[in-house]
C-alpha cells in the first residue's frame, strides 16, 4: 500500500465533519492536524474525530511533515488560504468555488503551476456512482446525440437551516457560487466543453431575515436578525456545448422548490435523467429508445462515498503521479463560467470561456471500496 499522505485542515466549521468521517474510510489519507480562528472550534473537531494535533493556521502552514492542506474556510478566504499554502509548497485541496471572482482564480492558477504543486477543489460529486454511470450511459450512446438538458436548483435560501447565513448572500456567494459547482462541474463532465454561455441575474430580495432554529424548534442566537444581499439571489443561463448540445439551468435563492428533476439530458435517441449534482449516489433512470417509460439504470461504479472522495483521489495522484480529478483547471473553468453568467447579464452579450477545458478520465470499475487506482 502506498505511503499515507498527512493532510491538515483549514477551518473547522460545518461541512468538516463531513470530511472528517469519509476521509477515515480512505488508506490513502491520514488527518494530522486542524487549525480554525476560532481555537475552541478546532479543539471540537479534534476531540470528536480524534486528530492528533491543534495548532493555529500559521504553524500548520509552516509544518513540513503536511503535504497537503484542505482548506474549508468559508469563500472569501479561500483564495488567501490557499496561495498560502502554495507559496509554503504544499498541495492544496479546497471546497468550492475555488475563488469569489476569476482575478483571484487566475492567482490561483499560476501560483500553483510555478511552484508545481496540485490544487484540487471541491464538488467531487461527479466522481460518485451516480454522475459516474450517467457519464457512461451518454458515452456509449444510450441516448444518442446529446440535444438538450434542463438543470435546475430551485430553493428559498439558506437562512433558515443555517446558523451563520451570511456568507451565502455576499460576493462568492448566492445560488450560482454556492451550488452552481456541482450542476456546472456535472454537466462539463457530462457533455464536455462549453462553447459560449448567455445569463441573466438579479437580487429579488435585497434584504433577508435569519430564521434558524434548533432541532427543539427553539431560536438560535442569530434569529430575526437582518442582513443584506450583495449578490444575484436568482439566476437564470443558456449554455451551448462544443458537441452541439443546447440547455437551460436556474440557480435560485428565491422560490420554493421545484417539482422537476434536478438535472435531465435529452438526446436524440433517449432521454436521461441523472441524479442530484449535490449527492454521490442517487438514482439514474433511461427512457430508451423504443421505450416509453423511465427505467432505473443500476449503478456501474463503486457507491458509497461521500465527502474528502476528491482528496483521496488528489492524495492517491500525488503518489502514483496521474491526474487528479478534482483538478485546479477544472475549477477554474467553473469559476469562469460562473462569473461569466453574472457578466453575461450585466453586458447582454454571449460569454466564452477563457481556458480550454479537457474532462477528467472516469473513475475505475471493480476495485474495493476506498482504493481508487488498481
Amino acid at each position: 500500500m502506498s505511503e499515507k499522505v498527512r493532510v491538515g485542515v483549514i477551518g473547522c466549521g460545518n461541512i468538516s465533519s463531513a470530511y472528517f468521517c469519509y476521509a477515515a474510510k480512505f488508506p490513502i489519507l491520514a488527518m494530522v492536524a486542524c487549525a480554525d480562528l476560532n481555537p475552541q472550534a478546532a479543539r471540537a473537531k479534534a476531540q470528536e474525530h480524534n486528530i492528533p494535533r491543534v495548532c493555529s493556521v500559521e504553524e500548520l502552514l509552516e509544518d513540513p511533515s503536511i503535504e497537503v492542506v484542505l482548506n474549508l474556510t468559508v469563500p472569501r478566504a479561500h483564495a488567501p488560504v490557499t496561495l498560502a499554502a502554495i507559496e509554503k509548497g504544499k498541495h492544496t485541496f479546497l471546497e468550492k468555488p475555488l475563488a469569489i471572482s476569476r482575478d483571484e482564480g487566475q492567482q490561483i492558477l499560476d501560483a500553483a503551476r510555478q511552484r508545481k504543486v496540485r490544487v484540487g477543489c471541491a464538488p467531487d460529486t461527479f466522481m460518485g456512482a451516480g454522475l459516474q454511470t450517467s457519464r457512461k450511459l451518454i458515452d456509449e450512446g444510450a441516448i444518442g446525440r446529446p440535444i438538450s438538458f434542463t438543470a435546475f436548483m430551485m430553493c428559498p435560501g439558506h437562512e433558515s437551516w443555517h446558523p451563520n447565513p451570511e456568507f451565502y448572500y455576499q460576493k462568492g456567494g448566492g445560488p450560482m457560487f454556492d451550488m452552481g459547482p456541482y450542476y456546472l462541474t456535472a454537466l462539463l463532465n457530462l457533455l464536455g466543453p462549453v462553447k459560449r454561455i448567455f445569463g441573466g441575474a438579479c437580487i429579488t430580495a435585497p434584504q433577508r431575515t435569519i430564521t434558524h432554529r434548533d432541532k427543539e424548534g427553539n431560536p438560535r442566537p442569530k434569529f430575526g436578525q437582518q442582513m443584506p444581499v450583495e449578490t444575484p439571489d436568482h439566476v437564470c443561463g443558456m449554455i451551448e456545448f462544443v458537441n452541439g448540445a443546447i440547455g437551460n439551468l436556474i440557480m435560485t435563492f428565491a422560490t420554493r422548490r421545484s417539482i422537476f428533476p434536478p438535472l435531465t439530458l435529452f438526446g436524440s435517441e433517449g432521454t436521461l435523467a441523472a441524479p442530484d449534482p449535490n449527492g454521490f449516489d442517487g438514482a439514474v433512470r433511461l427512457q430508451a429508445k423504443g421505450q416509453s417509460e423511465f427505467a432505473d439504470v443500476p449503478h456501474a461504479f463503486t457507491a458509497g462515498y461521500g465527502r474528502a472522495l476528491g482528496l483521496a483521489d488528489m492524495a492517491t495522484a500525488i503518489r502514483s503521479g496521474r491526474k487528479h480529478r478534482c483538478s485546479l483547471e477544472q475549477a477554474f473553468t467553473v469559476l469562469d463560467l460562473m462569473q461569466g453568467f453574472l457578466d453575461s447579464s450585466d453586458k447582454g452579450r454571449a460569454f466564452k470561456p477563457r481556458l480550454k477545458y479537457q474532462r477528467p478520465a472516469p473513475m475505475p470499475v471493480g476495485l474495493p471500496f476506498g482504493i481508487l487506482d488498481p
